[in-house]
């Protein structure tokens, strides 16, 4: 991958020498993995093939909760204080040895990464695994990164979840519904991956998880519960079986009457495409609506079958949220791969818009390619013609080499995501919001 640099970003008119003041540090990672700031490097950050000079205006503390990982076969890129140029680091600057690595951020639920991180690949470095990189700098006393938070629900926040908590409500649960496997699945979630949602759903909150469709009809790159490639090994196994709606519907119901503005979710990161079993899910509706017209009941989705989505609308589903990398149909079938066509989404929103229902888009987000010219125009266009209510800024996870060299389009440089979720028109968000529709 080949980016295109600024040589000297005080000759080019970037900045002035003293706007480097305003710059955090650099960071890197020494041959044992120890991590670092040099002051002698500014921060640097990527937006698609494009790298920039970070200014201390454009960051934030890093959010408590949010990991550091070391990039190997990455070298860091920094910006000389002095001169202006940027700078490929490759030896510790301290002791003169290396190998250095570049650092990132992946940042906890709520946050919307602005830049990645950016470094210079090695040869045959080997793809990066299945999360986002967002760019990583140390100011004064802290680390900071490139990022908004989109969203003021703490239900994600980490240090909201109780593990004596969480453990007390499986085993209720357990008891509750001794015979149901999705219980018992859900209780894998929790415990084998520490899946935020399952933790919510056991710790009696919020918005809960339905999965209930082991197949789909794409097959997306960034796929992080089935993957055919050993190049992008998938973090959580996808739910191999269909849920009967009983046992959907014993879930749901449980946690609706428990817990107030109650949310459960079809469609999760442990399954394929819901709309496949829309029947099974249909009838499970059907049970729920039966005894209460309590929570929202929401679909996240591609929107691939809009008859089936009319169905789930007319059943009493409330909401749905449409999965998108982009509004573009050639930049989400370079993702998605799908086996439908790109204008079923828009058919599915109209339905649901039709009978009077909330759609969300659940937007990866990537820093470089959803703010260029065309994708924002066709985001914006795209929101307007569908009546699309609520934008949630997710952070695509992938590769960021892997993703553009996928996309094999020359991308002309972004308007900013911070300036892109400014112009957006509607309401903004990371997570599924509670509604009433009834």
């Amino acid at each position: 991958m080949h980016l295109a640099r600024t040589c000297n970003i005080f000759r080019d008119g970037l900045c002035a020498p003293g706007m480097t003041e305003r710059m955090p540090n650099m960071v890197f990672a020494d041959r044992n993995g120890n991590i670092m700031d040099f002051e002698g490097l500014a921060m640097v950050a990527r937006s698609g093939d494009y790298l920039h000079p970070i200014e201390t205006d454009e960051t934030i503390s890093l959010p408590e909760g949010s990991q550091l990982y070391v990039l190997p076969d990455r070298y860091p890129i920094g910006l000389d204080r002095e001169t202006g140029e940027i700078v490929v680091l490759k030896e510790n600057p301290y002791d003169g040895k290396g190998p250095v690595y570049a650092v990132a951020s992946f940042l906890c639920a709520a946050h919307t990464n602005t830049y990645a991180a950016a470094w210079e690949r090695c040869e045959n470095a080997k793809p990066l695994p299945l999360f986002s990189y967002t760019a990583l700098g140390w100011c004064k006393d802290g680390f900071v990164t490139t990022a908004l938070r989109t969203d003021e629900s703490t239900r994600q926040d980490p240090d909201t979840f109780d593990p004596d908590k969480v453990e007390k409500g499986i085993q209720v649960w357990k008891h509750a519904l001794p015979g149901n496997r999705l219980v018992t699945h859900l209780v894998h979630c929790a415990q084998g991956y520490g899946c935020p949602a399952a933790l919510n759903l056991f710790q009696g909150r919020e918005e809960g998880p339905l999965p209930t469709s082991p197949t789909c009809n794409a097959h997306c790159i960034g796929c992080i519960s089935l993957q055919s490639s050993c190049a992008f090994p998938s973090p959580q196994q996808r739910i191999t079986f269909v849920p009967k709606p009983a046992e959907i519907a014993e879930i749901a119901l449980r946690h609706i009457m428990s817990v107030d503005d109650a949310v459960v979710s079809f469609g999760q990161g442990c399954e394929g495409e819901p709309l496949i079993v829309a029947d099974v899910i249909r009838e499970a509706i059907e049970l729920i609506r039966k005894e209460t017209d309590r929570g929202t009941i929401n679909l996240n989705t591609n929107a691939s079958l809009p008859e089936k989505v009319s169905e789930l609308a007319r059943a009493g589903l409330d909401s749905m949220r449409i999965s998108m990398n982009s509004a573009r149909r050639e930049t989400y079938n370079a993702y998605f791969r799908p086996r439908y066509d790109f204008n079923a989404i828009k058919e599915s929103a109209y339905e649901m818009k039709r009978m009077g229902k909330f759609v969300s888009i659940n937007l990866f987000v990537f820093p470089g390619v959803t703010d260029a010219p065309k994708e924002a125009a066709a985001l914006k266009d795209f929101i307007d013609s569908a009546g699309i209510d609520m934008v949630q800024w997710r952070n695509l996870n992938i590769d960021p080499d892997f993703y553009l060299e996928m996309l094999g389009q020359k991308i002309p440089s972004g308007i900013g995501i911070a300036r892109l979720i400014e112009e957006i028109p509607v309401r903004r968000g990371y997570f599924n919001p509670y509604i009433k529709t009834r």
